[in-house]
């Protein structure tokens, strides 16, 4: 299944509470099971301003309904074309 990297712009997203936290991170489940198994919240990063997120989908559409069903922004979603790691150097 594609991979595909979100970017979020949500500004403070590094100062959010952990409850804060919990909350997205429910809603974003609460839709993922509203839409079915065909799409996968892998984790996130969260850094000052961002927030980027790791999704298994079918298509870029199906990223985007996510994020409109859940209220959250999906301002960059770009579709990972390779995976690399320190192993790729072996």
């Amino acid at each position: 299944m594609p991979k595909f990297v979100i970017e979020r712009e949500i500004p403070g997203a590094g100062k959010m509470t952990s409850e804060q936290l919990h909350a997205i991170a429910q809603t974003s489940c609460n839709v993922l099971n509203k839409m079915g198994p065909s799409i996968q919240w892998v984790q996130s990063y969260v850094t000052t301003d961002k927030i980027y997120c790791i999704y298994n989908a079918p298509n870029e559409e199906m990223v985007k309904e996510h994020a409109l069903k859940g209220g959250f922004p999906a301002n960059v979603i770009s579709r990972v074309s390779t995976i690399i790691d320190p192993t790729t150097a072996e």
